[in-house]
């Protein structure tokens, strides 16, 4: 998979989750893919402060796209500078 493949899966994927994060007020932007392993991504809205967003960092956005990019070994999240 090209790094232009791995990055139109990786927003696939993040297309397929945007409308839950969207239903409770936040949103997810693609931000870089490391090494074609990390994908790095930014919490926005209501995703920010809730308590609960790692939990679906690594069970929600993680799961989804290393099922559209499986060679993708972590997502984190880059805080706002």
């Amino acid at each position: 998979m090209t790094g232009v493949e791995l990055r139109q899966s990786v927003e696939n994927a993040l297309e397929e989750i945007r409308p839950f994060l969207q239903n409770d007020g936040g949103d997810i932007a693609l931000i870089d893919i490391e090494n074609d392993e990390i994908v790095k991504v930014q919490l926005m809205g209501t995703c920010v402060g809730c308590s609960v967003n790692q939990m679906t960092l690594k069970s929600g956005v993680e799961m989804t796209i290393k099922k559209h990019a499986p060679q993708i070994k972590s997502v984190i999240n880059v805080e706002t500078v």
